[in-house]
């Protein structure tokens, strides 16, 4: 498992001017299916890379992407918030040099899924028309105008949590979209789960993980695995026959 530098390959798409990610690479010689994982809101941290190493077991070359390279979450996370609620911007170029750089790859299949995980999960619906074969969408947010934003995209599978008074409904409103435009997909929301169910360990700051508890953001150790074999099931039927 290395830290990747994107600089070079970011510089010219016009997106992060230091660029990283972190590649977790499956045992063996490959080629292998490619997967961009996209953080949640708290960044790059040892949670994500659990999950990009978890990817790579299963057999994928699997590139979590730093969108906040360029100064950490405190400078950085205003601004990629904003490329969210806007579709365009830096943040959409980064995960879009990623995809690149690991197609490029002579590990890689040229098969590629992307996942996201809270904030990353909503990038990664938004992505889901964007040269990806596959996409995981794992408590993200849904767009103002669903069917508008997801024409054209690829399958899907989603995990949401019952108990996430983040987003209510959003797992109902994502399946109906996706119905809607014909677009093949597996959308569960899971009755006992809330927001984050699929970390290991609870994540954040520590002053605000009361609160964050109130609000059904914690782990779920009853839900995640079935979620995971979910993902697991999806990708190797898109990215591996």
């Amino acid at each position: 498992m290395v830290h990747i530098d994107l600089s070079a390959e970011s510089a010219v798409a016009g997106g992060s001017k230091t660029l990283r990610g972190y590649l977790a690479e499956p045992d063996g010689e490959g080629p292998f299916p490619g997967v961009v994982l996209i953080h949640e809101a708290f960044g790059l941290d040892a949670e994500m890379r659990r999950h990009a190493d978890r990817l790579a077991a299963a057999g994928y070359l699997t590139l979590a992407v730093d969108l906040y390279s360029d100064g950490g979450a405190r400078r950085c996370l205003v601004a990629t918030m904003r490329s969210l609620g806007a579709g365009t911007g830096r943040a959409f170029t980064d995960v879009s040099t990623a995809r690149s750089w690991l197609r490029s790859d002579a590990r890689c299949t040229g098969k590629m899924g992307v996942i996201g995980f809270c904030m990353g999960g909503a990038f990664a619906l938004l992505m889901a028309h964007d040269d990806f074969d596959a996409a995981s969408i794992n408590y993200g947010q849904l767009p103002r105008d669903p069917e508008k934003a997801l024409e054209g995209a690829c399958p899907v599978v989603a995990n949401y949590g019952a108990k996430d008074r983040s987003m209510p409904g959003a797992a109902a409103k994502l399946e109906a979209a996706l119905t809607t435009l014909g677009i093949e997909h597996d959308v569960k929301e899971f009755p006992t789960a809330g927001h984050a169910f699929m970390n290991d360990v609870a994540v954040g700051p520590r002053p605000l993980r009361p609160l964050m508890r109130v609000m059904g953001i914690k782990p779920d150790p009853a839900a995640a695995p079935e979620a995971w074999q979910r993902i697991e099931d999806h990708f190797a039927k898109h990215l591996k026959d």
